[in-house]
């Protein structure tokens, strides 16, 4: 690429400032030519048709449009798109890559937020802290006589289901604490597992032999519905759900149907629908914690994605490759 190639954003407006704070939008000026007030969110506004013309680099991010043929023939030049989230799979078509064009993603340095709220949920789950907190909110004094037993996270037994960006983040995470971790993903051998310092189970035995299941496989036809009520059935009493991955991985209906025995609890950062409806019996059961989607990239942690995209950008302008080049031979069953 020339010194300094024309770049463009094509994102939701709004993001921009809070991806690229001037500290980070000063280093992506530096290897790239872009004006932070012209975001593309229509590649076939005239308006922007001169400057897109132009450019080798689309900085993309939430909200950006679908890159079909009309809109790549509106960007001759394209070489490369930095992505500052995580999948691609939501604006990028087979053209992208029939035309041979460059796409990177921030979707390890998502990852990370992801997989630390995982960790604080599966550590204060071990606790009891949801369950606790109500007690003493209702009774308004401490609910144990001292010692309570049955909670902890002393060898506490923790599935992941999904060796994904995340889910792997998440081992690592968990490598300090105390627990028993296992996997279960049908992509991984007992080579790779072994690397990554976890036994690999089947998903059935997972379930019966886990204290908690954390989610992180990718959304496809295949995973719909992965846990359902055969699965919960599956999970011993008292052990926890946690899903961040996608809501559709988990059958709400039948969850809601094993929450009302008490047996489980559920933590879910991501619902189907997403948001749910204000009837859904989730939101009423003691044993359901529903977060609105925020165990990803939030407020501050969106300068880490721009900076991901900085790194990629001056890796580019180097003539190095990409670190986070995206394989779109993998992409279907990736998240």
């Amino acid at each position: 690429m020339p010194e300094r190639p024309q770049a463009v954003f094509a994102m939701t407006a709004q993001n921009v400032p809070l991806v690229f704070p001037p500290e980070v939008l000063a280093r992506l000026r530096a290897c790239v030519e872009i004006d932070p007030t012209l975001v593309v969110d229509d590649f076939t506004d005239p308006r922007v048709r001169e400057t897109l013309a132009r450019a080798e680099v689309l900085v993309t991010g939430w909200g950006c449009p679908t890159l079909d043929a009309a809109a790549l023939d509106a960007v001759p030049a394209l070489r490369a798109v930095l992505h500052a989230a995580g999948s691609v799979k939501g604006f990028t078509t087979p053209e992208v890559w029939k035309r041979g064009i460059l796409v990177s993603s921030a979707a390890a340095a998502n990852a990370l937020p992801v997989a630390e709220y995982t960790l604080a949920m599966i550590l204060l789950a071990g606790k009891d802290v949801f369950a606790s907190r109500d007690l003493l909110r209702t009774r308004r004094t401490h609910p144990y006589g001292g010692i309570v037993p049955g909670i902890g996270n002393f060898h506490r037994r923790v599935g992941v289901v999904g060796a994904s960006r995340i889910g792997r983040r998440l081992i690592e995470l968990l490598r300090p604490h105390d627990l028993v971790v296992s996997l279960a993903d049908p992509y991984v051998d007992e080579a790779e597992a072994a690397g990554l310092g976890v036994p690999l189970l089947p998903l059935d035995e997972l379930l019966r032999t886990s204290d908690t299941v954390t989610v992180h496989a990718p959304q496809t036809p295949e995973t719909r519905h992965l846990v359902g009520a055969r699965e919960l059935a599956l999970m011993p009493d008292g052990s926890v759900l946690i899903n961040t991955a996608r809501g559709s991985l988990v059958d709400h209906d039948a969850l809601a149907e094993e929450l009302r025995t008490g047996r489980l609890t559920a933590i879910l950062d991501v619902t189907d629908p997403e948001p749910l409806p204000a009837d859904s019996p989730l939101f009423d059961l003691p044993n359901a914690f529903v977060t609105p989607h925020l165990a990803g990239s939030q407020g501050n942690e969106l300068a880490r994605l721009g900076l991901t995209v900085v790194a990629e950008a001056e890796r580019l302008l180097a003539g190095d490759g990409l670190r986070y080049a995206v394989d779109h031979s993998v992409l279907e069953r990736a998240a």
